[in-house]
């Protein structure tokens, strides 16, 4: 059977994983409602968050999908899985054309020699514009120095949640086989040029984990046929070579895992039984086989702490709340998520970096609902030092907002020390009423560019424990925003809300009404509270200060000053 591998890439939300599980559904191997994104928090999200493969069967082809993220946190994951594949659908919206994620991935991609297929999905929006919408996917190819092969593109035109596809707009379709005819078409077969006699070689491109079976290697084969039991050779991109054995594989039918007991040339398979297999490095049956060429994997961007929640409230909520259980769980973490980096040196203190905010942020979260209790410091961008120069990581960013917000976005912008590269004004300007889009990617370290100041508001602080009383956070609201409502347990050192002068303020939100036996019409106000900001991982994450500590347990996220009492901070600022 002929094999074709295939990734999907695209900017966030321009549809690939809809596209995906309609071709999931058309093809039988997936049923109506399941997903190519099932973990839960890519559903709430909308995002794709984890690289995933399925396996689809058309005409005699095993067709092997791997869906990629479209997030820059995540972008090591696309570029692995690039490596691993042998054309990928370039997913466009018909509406927004290219965006910064776009970019990105398909600059990845034809680095490697990868001719695209491009997919114009969401035909159907209102406003949707196909032929404009081509011009500029061409105009990029070009831009990226795509060859005269690459920037001859095959396109398709589809509706992703109809599950419709299309070669001309003008042709009737009512399913996904345009698009799965033109992969058959345009995507060489996997296992054409492999010889089924040469010595097997396979290179993990992503990681997985089984409680049972340890680590696993997702690996796509290039060479030879494997079987259970053989004994192989794992070599290092430098040539370091030890030796290990076969203890199960499987392949892939739609989401599920197959068991397999031989795999060959083009296939794309879970390899157990290598309990340190890293991806890049080649395994093989041969000692004297060269190692296949390293994948590279971008370097972190932020770092923070992780500590065990030592709050007034702490052990309340959480199963895990020891320093030898946040532990286990980031050696357990770096075992798939790639992307991330833990010093364990120092003590009770674990220092984490990683590719973002959102990718630290995906990960407390994940702790979290497991049922983990912990507190992290304010995220610190990671200062390179290269040739005794200072270096920062860059991101490039596009803004599109209607041009009367122009200007409190660019002065916003250059507080963060922006170099302005292009302006547009578009003549069908979109009237965004607060949906202004802003995408970016991580554009690599460039020479530090000076300090950036932080957004200047001070902390309200408890000073008291108790209760939160309606009365008292009426007053409070006018001096800043609130992040908690009536009735939430408080302890002192809690942060409470932000201060809009900008000055530390402790305050008592336990505080009720003086009450008399008096009573009369004019003295009762009605309480009319705003709404609190409710603190989410994210926010917290961004609003918190350098002295604070952001507390996470599986049903809270509280913001508190890393010294609870007064006297702790007035001590600590000495």
């Amino acid at each position: 059977m002929e094999i074709r591998n295939i990734a999907i890439i695209a900017h966030v939300d321009h549809g690939k994983t809809t596209l995906t599980d309609a071709i999931l559904r058309q093809t039988g191997v997936a049923e109506e409602g399941v997903s190519m994104d099932s973990n839960a928090l890519e559903q709430e999200r909308g995002i794709t968050i984890y690289s995933k493969n399925a396996a689809v069967f058309y005409k005699d082809t095993k067709i092997n999908i791997v869906d990629t993220p479209g997030h820059a946190d995540f972008g090591s994951e696309v570029e692995r899985v690039l490596r691993s594949i042998d054309s990928v659908l370039l997913v466009v919206d018909a509406q927004e054309g290219p965006m910064p994620q776009t970019r990105f991935v398909l600059k990845k991609s034809l680095e490697l020699g990868i001719r695209p297929i491009v997919v114009i999905n969401k035909i159907d929006k209102p406003a949707a514009d196909p032929a404009r919408c081509e011009e500029q996917v061409l105009e990029l190819f070009l831009e990226l120095g795509a060859s005269d092969e690459q920037a001859d593109f095959p396109i398709v035109y589809a509706i992703g949640k109809q599950g419709i596809a299309k070669r001309k707009l003008t042709d009737e379709s009512t399913d996904m086989n345009p698009l799965l005819d033109c992969v058959l078409e345009h995507v060489k077969p996997a296992n054409a040029s492999a010889s089924s006699t040469a010595a097997f070689r396979a290179q993990p491109f992503n990681l997985g984990y089984d409680n049972f079976l340890g680590r696993l290697a997702v690996a796509r084969v290039y060479e030879g046929t494997l079987k259970i039991g053989d004994s192989v050779f794992v070599k290092k991109p430098t040539g370091e070579t030890r030796s290990g054995k076969i203890t199960k594989m499987s392949t892939f039918k739609g989401l599920q895992k197959i068991d397999a007991a031989e795999i060959i040339a083009g296939d794309i398979a879970l390899i157990a039984g290598l309990p340190d297999i890293f991806i890049g490095e080649t395994i093989t049956n041969d000692a004297s086989v060269e190692p296949l060429p390293a994948i590279a994997i971008d370097e972190p961007t932020i770092t923070l702490n992780f500590l065990v929640n030592n709050s007034p409230f702490a052990g309340r909520e959480g199963k895990f709340v020891t320093t030898r259980q946040i532990r286990d769980r980031l050696e357990k973490e770096l075992e798939i998520n790639v992307g991330l980096r833990v010093d364990f040196s120092g003590g009770d203190t674990f220092k984490v970096s990683g590719r973002g905010e959102l990718h630290i942020a995906i990960l407390l979260e994940n702790m979290r609902r497991e049922g983990y209790e912990m507190q992290v410091s304010q995220p610190q961008v990671i200062i390179r030092e290269e040739e005794g120069k200072k270096l920062e990581p860059f991101e490039e960013v596009i803004v599109d907002t209607p041009s009367e917000y122009q200007g409190p976005i660019i002065e916003r912008l250059g507080t963060r020390k922006f170099v302005m590269k292009d302006l547009k004004v578009h003549e069908n300007s979109v009237d965004t009423k607060g949906e202004g889009i802003l995408s970016s990617r991580v554009v690599g370290f460039q020479p530090y560019a000076g300090e950036i100041k932080k957004k200047q508001v001070g902390s309200m602080i408890s000073m008291a424990s108790g209760k939160a009383l309606g009365f008292s956070l009426w007053n409070l609201q006018e001096r800043g925003v609130l992040y908690i409502g009536p009735a939430v347990e408080v302890y002192e050192g809690q942060v409470i809300g932000n201060t809009s002068k900008g000055e530390e303020m402790t305050v008592n939100p336990t505080k009720g009404k003086q009450l008399t036996n008096m009573r009369s019409k004019g003295t009762d106000e009605a309480l009319n509270l705003v709404p609190p900001f409710e603190l989410t991982i994210e926010r917290g994450l961004e609003v918190m200060a350098e002295d604070e500590y952001l507390e996470i347990t599986p049903s809270s996220v509280r913001l508190r000053k890393q010294a609870l009492t007064e006297n702790d901070r007035t001590k600590s600022r000495r």
